[in-house]
């Protein structure tokens, strides 16, 4: 005999720092529960490998700025949104919806509340999302991946539920080749997230030759856009270098295997991956990240021990230094491995799934 299972709501997209945790969380609840899945147009290339998923499109804008017609023009298409997600709603039938951040949860979540759904939120960032603080008050919890998250009133300290970063499944089944950090050359992984940074591709490659002629010579895995890859080939190429380059379409997990430092944006999602594969890292963040949120990523892990932190304004006078001294001295690398190894996020979606049942019980 069959029985009916509630139906989730998982409510994402944007960029990969949104939907990736929102695929881990799929992955753990979709054998006890039904999960739909609302996106919008940018998340859904996130899920083409995801053939299993209940993929629904709402797409919507962002309403804040200084251009008056596009704050216009969001007002418009997110009033849309709302009165799309009211009628999937119903016709879904959800017994709670869980937003992932971003305004692409925003219209879902509002509509969730007018039909008397329960939500949960979520923030994986060290500053709460303006739409995650619009969204709190009408929440029943918001998830947060580490303590003291900025931007949280005293008034709703009570919500927090802190379960770490919602991790993909496949990066705790990696398993990392053991590599001579004393001995080879190390292998640099440049990543850039999901938006992939068009300033590594334009700039880093410059560093790396001047690594290369100070006698530093590395094996580079490199993401990179595809109208770069010419122009980056030939310089390695030229070097006599290791290299590989790839785009975000491809699967970035196994790169990690092999790889003995990251230079990153600090993205949440990224960031936790490189700490719970102890893979250390040089963070550069996105200057202009939303609250710059990326920078105080940053500095938090930094504090950790677990990321060199790199100002992208300091990028091109220091990264060659900061490069030179940990191929010459990897005691360094070493010591950001051991703190890091004391880390782990591998509970987090399981704790998460002990507070959607209590959510679900009327406990919450």
């Amino acid at each position: 005999m069959q029985i009916n299972k509630k139906t989730i709501v998982i409510a994402t997209g944007g960029t990969g720092g949104h939907i990736f945790p929102s695929v881990s969380l799929y992955e753990f609840l979709n054998s006890e529960y039904k999960i739909e899945i609302i996106t919008d147009q940018r998340g859904l290339k996130y899920f083409q490998n995801e053939k299993s998923l209940k993929i629904n499109i709402i797409n919507s804008d962002r309403v804040l700025g200084k251009n008056i017609f596009k704050i216009f023009t969001g007002l418009i298409k997110t009033l849309f949104s709302i009165i799309k997600s009211f009628r999937l709603l119903i016709r879904l039938k959800p017994k709670l919806v869980v937003g992932m951040g971003g305004y692409s949860s925003f219209a879902v979540c509002l509509s969730a509340y007018a039909l008397k759904i329960p939500i949960i939120i979520y923030e994986n960032n060290r500053v709460i999302g303006k739409a995650n603080r619009f969204l709190l008050p009408l929440s029943r919890k918001i998830l947060v991946s580490t303590e003291d998250v900025e931007g949280i009133r005293n008034r709703y300290k009570h919500k927090v539920f802190q379960s770490g970063y919602l991790l993909r499944n496949k990066i705790f089944n990696i398993k990392k080749k053991k590599t001579e950090l004393y001995n080879n050359e190390l292998s640099i992984l440049i990543m850039g997230g999901s938006q992939s940074a068009k300033i590594f591709g334009e700039y880093l490659p410059s560093v790396i030759r001047k690594c290369y002629d100070s006698g530093t010579k590395f094996n580079i895995y490199q993401q990179c856009l595809d109208f770069q890859k010419n122009n980056i080939n030939r310089i390695y190429s030229e070097l006599n270098l290791k290299f590989t380059l790839f785009t975000f379409e491809n699967d970035i997990s196994k790169y990690y295997e092999k790889t003995d430092i990251a230079i990153t944006r600090s993205g949440a999602s990224s960031i936790a991956e490189l700490i719970n594969l102890n893979i250390p890292s040089i963070a550069i963040p996105l200057p202009s990240s939303t609250d710059n949120h990326q920078l105080k990523n940053a500095k938090y892990f930094e504090n950790k021990g677990y990321c060199f932190l790199l100002e992208q304004r300091y990028m091109f006078e220091k990264l060659f230094d900061i490069l030179k001294d940990l191929n010459k001295d990897r005691n360094k690398l070493i010591l950001l491995k051991e703190k890091m190894k004391k880390h782990s996020d591998q509970e987090a979606i399981s704790k998460t799934n002990q507070l959607i049942k209590k959510v679900l019980n009327g406990q919450i």
